[in-house]
């Protein structure tokens, strides 16, 4: 159905290389799609056990003449010559354009010849805003995010998720997961600022937690791959404080601290917090375009009163500002607003840099046409239920 649906002005689609596919990411055209860095051409070299391709639509993609792209990882089904597609945040796309067949059908057609028998999308719209202001009057026992009235309702994210769901797609997991990346993530605006505005808008405790860090002789550097090691040491450490696992070895970030920063140097940065020649803490940072995120957080047991955390953030920060990047996101928060849970420290944290909690349109599922493919993207579901 989809496949079929005004063919007549799809928009011609077609593999491209890697360079072509950074290339559109680092033009004007697709710095304004707000590409994230999950579909950067490199991050193929950090998911093990997938299969990658990178497409490319627009008036000629041969030529390198792009409207859009997608990088497809492609997860083989054991016993079969069928594959499982996702798109991480992806794909690069005018989600704005109302005639999403356009591109997205011949995006389709072509997974579903390449054995692709179910695909995952993230839709880049976001769906609803929260300042900090409003959720912290808001917080209490059993509440929850979607407790809370919006301050903005995006009218694209809701345009888009009603232009999927007509089209048989179906939104992935619940409030409280199902998705692989982040729902909730926050993010602090950086577009028109000085960093004086940045400064006021911290709340007070973040203010003089980072004047505490700067009195006691925190010193924050920028550190190597040769530092990757610790960084892991102390993530195995919060990871075992804060009550999480992300299950992820050393060798995952050094394959990630190198293909990023091969396809574009500086892309991956490791920050360090110095303390009377100890490392304290070590936060990554990736950039894209206008775009900067913090990626993951670690830090020591000890001598957390002299708050190497905050003043990390604070460097990370300004020097997203400083790169020219319109948004600072911070990622992936919880959607409790109960001071008892465990999980909301995390957002109160960094509900005190004063940004926004933004609920993203989150991520999209469909098997492909025909009976086949839905027996075999039902009985992929089955299994992962029993996982």
């Amino acid at each position: 159905m989809l496949a079929t649906a005004a063919r007549g002005r799809e928009t011609p689609l077609g593999p491209v290389t890697a360079e072509t596919h950074r290339s559109f990411l680092a033009s004007d055209t697709g710095s304004a799609l707000g590409a994230g860095f999950l579909q950067c051409p490199s991050w193929a070299q950090v998911k093990t056990g997938w299969h990658a391709r990178t497409f490319g639509w627009g008036p000629d993609p041969a030529a390198g003449r792009l409207s859009g792209v997608a990088l497809v990882l492609l997860r083989p089904l054991p016993g079969t010559r069928k594959y499982f597609a996702y798109l991480p945040e992806g794909p690069v796309a005018d989600w704005a354009d109302p005639d999403i067949d356009g591109w997205l059908g011949p995006l389709l057609r072509q997974l579903r010849a390449s054995g692709v028998f179910a695909v995952r999308i993230g839709p880049s719209p976001a769906y609803r805003r929260w300042s900090a202001a409003r959720l912290k009057s808001a917080t209490g026992p059993g509440r929850r995010l979607s407790d809370v009235l919006a301050n903005e309702v995006d009218p694209l994210g809701t345009a888009v998720a009603e232009r999927l769901r007509a089209r048989g797609w179906n939104r992935c997991g619940g409030e409280d997961g199902g998705d692989a990346q982040p729902r909730h993530v926050f993010r602090v605006p950086l577009a028109g600022r000085t960093q004086d505005d940045l400064w006021s808008g911290l709340n007070q405790e973040w203010r003089r937690n980072v004047r505490r860090a700067q009195r006691s002789g925190v010193e924050v550097v920028v550190g190597s791959a040769a530092d990757l090691p610790e960084f892991h040491r102390l993530l195995r450490v919060t990871e075992e404080r804060d009550g999480f696992r992300l299950g992820r070895d050393l060798r995952y970030y050094e394959r990630q601290y190198a293909a990023l920063n091969d396809e574009e140097p500086g892309r991956m940065r490791l920050y360090l917090a110095r303390h009377e020649g100890e490392i304290l803490a070590a936060h990554t940072m990736i950039r894209v375009g206008r775009r900067v995120w913090y990626q993951t957080g670690a830090s020591a047991d000890h001598r957390r009163e002299v708050r190497p955390s905050n003043l990390l953030q604070w460097r990370m920060l300004l020097d997203a500002h400083a790169h020219g990047a319109d948004v600072y996101d911070m990622r992936g928060v919880p959607a409790t607003l109960d001071p008892g849970d465990r999980p909301y420290g995390l957002l109160r944290w960094k509900l005190g840099t004063g940004g926004e909690v933004v609920e993203t349109l989150g991520e999209w599922e469909r098997p492909m046409d025909g009976t086949a493919n839905h027996a075999l993207y039902r009985a992929f579901r089955a299994h992962l239920a029993r996982r």
